[in-house]
């Protein structure tokens, strides 16, 4: 039985720890909050995210010490929120890790250091590049609770690693495929976050489907340019699921954090009002400040990602922003 160590204790890790238990998989479910995880041992469900996730208990060991969740796991997850990665594994050493297959379920990029995680872990505990996997695709949470059929893309140019991360989580409403294109599917996920915020702006400012859909387009166009900038590659088929169904995803569903905190914004909140009253991490909102910054090098014209920027870190007024913005949309 393989035994995975989940890093986090938020909705997507647990509905990753939901996953894995669907078979015989042993999990090692670290977390901060005690009394979160004495009320999951007790009643079987996590109280503070999709509570109406069933827990098999008999299969998730709880840990509070980071070091003693992955000593004996074979695959590590990590699924915090990129603002808050290099805090919750800065208790791993080097030999912690050594032969086992981590894996990134995170849809961010680390902030001030502007890398992404697959990045970090690289360069931070001495794996050689791209040996890391990624886990990406259009699967939002709440529907992996409600055993909605989803997909998701491992991503790794460590092909075996890959496999062997989507036989662990290919399960009878889960469906895996494997990519090589880890730095194109994870700039990708982060730059889907953005394009949501400014899908979601524009709810808020009462713009339409129509527009909508002519944004969303034209974001396909903004990321294509900047993957190619970034990492260039010949092979890469934005259409498919990794990117464009994730992009899809994370712009129209009422699940999408990013959507919702851009239609707060685009209705008048403030970016701190937003986030207190969310009580969520919505990863754009990083995102969109580390795109920028690292665009600065490479000055790929990024329209929609820069309106966002103005609009979140500059105080630009929303309307006045979408208004230019919709003149450069075709």
């Amino acid at each position: 039985m393989p035994t995975v160590a989940v890093i986090g204790g938020g909705s997507w890790a647990t509905a990753l720890v939901k996953i894995l238990t669907e078979k015989k998989t042993q999990v090692n479910w670290w977390l901060r909050n005690k009394e979160i995880a004495k009320h999951i041992k007790k009643y079987r469900h996590n109280p503070a995210y999709l509570s109406n996730v069933h827990i098999h208990t008999k299969r998730v060991r709880i840990f509070f010490d980071i070091r003693e969740a992955v000593a004996d796991a074979q695959f590590v997850l990590i699924v915090v929120p990129a603002a808050f990665v290099k805090d919750a594994i800065s208790g791993l050493k080097n030999k912690d890790l050594e032969a086992k297959i981590v894996v990134s379920a995170v849809k961010g990029i680390i902030p001030e250091v502007n890398l992404l995680v697959t990045d970090l872990i690289e360069q931070q505990y001495g794996f050689s590049q791209g040996s890391s996997c990624v886990i990406a695709g259009p699967c939002h949470a709440e529907e992996v609770a409600l055993e909605k059929q989803s997909y998701l893309t491992i991503a790794s140019f460590n092909q075996d690693n890959a496999q062997k991360v989507a036989k662990l989580l290919e399960c009878r409403f889960i469906k895996t495929s494997v990519s090589t294109d880890i730095y194109g599917i994870e700039y990708a996920a982060v730059m889907k976050n953005i394009i949501a915020l400014a899908c979601g702006i524009c709810h808020g400012l009462n713009y339409g489907d129509n527009f909508q859909a002519v944004l969303v387009s034209n974001a396909m166009h903004e990321i294509q340019d900047f993957l190619q900038a970034i990492h260039p590659s010949q092979h890469r088929r934005l259409n498919d699921s990794a990117y464009l169904g994730d992009l899809l995803v994370t712009a129209y569903s009422q699940f999408s954090r990013n959507r919702t905190f851009g239609n707060m914004i685009g209705r008048g909140y403030t970016v701190n009002s937003a986030q207190i009253e969310m009580n969520m991490i919505a990863e754009g909102y990083f995102a969109v400040k580390c795109i920028h910054e690292i665009n600065q090098k490479y000055q790929v014209k990024m329209p929609i990602t820069e309106t966002v920027y103005r609009i979140l870190y500059e105080k630009a007024n929303p309307a006045k922003e979408i208004a230019q913005l919709k003149e450069l949309l075709y």
